[in-house]
């Protein structure tokens, strides 16, 4: 049965081996140097002529001095034809001369750097003392070949990297640590990734890590410089934040040992339009600017932000979303993890406040613009719609608790971001695993909330009292 499974039924290609090596390199004008070599088998029914590789894009990410190697020799990356080009806008195209014939090996080595990205967010950031990669992005990215069968290439049971800074820099990464070591004027880290690691991301920096006398779970603050104030109480914050996501959403990578805030130099909020205090996830974490943190890290702007964040290690990193969810799902399941951590803090009571708040904070939205249903509102389109949908957004997903009950709605959100992990996932997968882990039919109440315009009466009987009182 194993060797009927392994026939290859279409062209294909494997990676045998993979490795990389990311480099800080600091200066006037910092920059990451990116380097990933490949070991290929034409694994396929037929012969290559070439395979196509997508890039990091050249402005967002400041893509510089691209170099591609094919067995040692120098070869340049061509664009797509042209029927391609505006589906894979990040696409080239190496061809083979003569042909890649089945069986045959390649070692392919691809170099670039990121030198002042115009992105600087969420998927990278870049400064003179610190830099963070995402986990999607900033990699090079093999395509199959143009056949509906053509598996993906995958990655190998293991892909080792390296990562090389300054010797007063901190690191974090994902994978298993596998030692560092100092090489004249750098430390570098290494790192293995194994069968079932999502992507890798890199955060690192010259900071002073702060935490009081820490339990092994605990958060700890890295910061550019020594916390003026007392962490205690917002590492014990941000410790149970963490707990209660575990708890009610499942665990995560098991290298994840403890959350990490770490400063971070020119971030940006990832949902654009956004000019308040910066924080974003990454794995194990939130990246906060400076800005977030002149709040003080126990004022409750700065630590909701910071659990918004987090809970995006859930919804955004082991799962993700297509694009027309991207903002009811990739934004409000977020917003309502912040809701369930309130909870868990204050009771009910905390809740019912959080979701008076979400109201007054549509209606105000909703007074100045035209809304479009949830259900096809893009983070793409313009501020004032954005605005009403993101408000919109956890209250849709209060509504489905309230259907469903605390304990299926939460179960099920679970075994969504278990079954899916790495995956994109959908408005429509997510109400197939709440209906399976709650017994109902969902389908009046998703169409409802993701099609019709402003908000349920019933809802609004059962929490608009808060909303009014609030309000006075």
């Amino acid at each position: 049965m194993g060797a009927a499974c392994s026939v290859p039924l279409a062209p294909g290609y494997r990676i045998l081996k993979e490795s990389r090596d990311v480099r800080f390199v600091p200066g006037d004008s910092p920059q990451v140097q990116v380097k990933s070599l490949y070991t290929l088998e034409n694994s396929g029914t037929m012969d290559l002529s070439f395979i196509d590789l997508t890039f990091p894009d050249e402005q967002a990410y400041g893509r510089k001095e691209l170099r591609v190697e094919l067995d040692g020799r120098a070869v340049e990356p061509v664009g797509l034809p042209e029927e391609y080009q505006s589906s894979l806008p990040m696409a080239r195209r190496i061809n083979f001369d003569p042909v890649w014939k089945r069986g045959e090996k390649h070692g392919l080595t691809i170099e670039y750097s990121f030198l002042s990205p115009a992105d600087s967010g969420s998927r990278i950031t870049i400064g003179h003392d610190d830099f963070h990669l995402g986990s999607s992005g900033w990699m090079p990215g093999l395509r199959p070949p143009n056949h509906f069968l053509s598996p993906s290439p995958g990655r190998p049971e293991r892909v080792s990297y390296t990562v090389r800074v300054p010797p007063d820099f901190l690191v974090l990464a994902r994978g298993a640590s596998a030692g560092r070591k100092r090489d004249g004027a750098e430390t570098v880290y290494r790192f293995e990734l194994r069968k079932g690691d999502l992507a890798p991301f890199i955060v690192a920096g010259k900071y002073v890590a702060s935490s009081p006398e820490r339990k092994a779970q605990d958060a700890i603050f890295w910061t550019f410089q020594p916390l003026k104030e007392d962490p205690g109480a917002a590492v014990k914050a941000v410790t149970g934040a963490w707990s209660v996501l575990e708890k009610d959403f499942g665990p995560l990578d098991k290298n994840i040992h403890a959350p990490h805030i770490v400063e971070s130099t020119g971030l940006r909020n990832h949902v654009i339009g956004d000019p308040g205090p910066a924080a974003v996830a990454f794995p194990g974490g939130a990246l906060v600017d400076s800005q977030a943190l002149a709040l003080g890290i126990g004022n409750e702007d700065f630590l909701e932000r910071v659990t918004h964040a987090l809970a995006h290690n859930w919804f955004g990193d082991e799962v993700s979303f297509a694009p027309d969810a991207a903002l009811g799902m990739g934004e409000g399941l977020p917003e309502y993890a912040t809701i369930v951590v309130e909870e868990s803090a204050k009771g009910e009571a905390g809740r019912r406040q959080r979701v008076a708040r979400y109201l007054r904070e549509y209606d105000k939205a909703r007074s100045g613009a035209n809304e479009s249903p949830l259900g096809v509102t893009m983070l793409t389109d313009p501020l004032e719609q954005r605005n009403i949908a993101l408000a919109k957004a956890p209250l849709f997903f209060v509504a489905i608790e309230d259907a469903c009950g605390e304990e299926p709605m939460r179960s099920g959100l679970k075994r969504m971001v278990t079954l899916l992990r790495g995956q994109e996932t959908s408005y429509d997968a997510l109400r197939s695993v709440l209906e399976e882990s709650s017994g109902k039919n969902l389908a009046a109440l998703f169409r409802v909330w993701l099609n019709d315009k402003d908000i349920p009466a019933d809802f609004r009987l059962r929490y608009g009292g808060e909303a009014a009182e609030a309000q006075q």
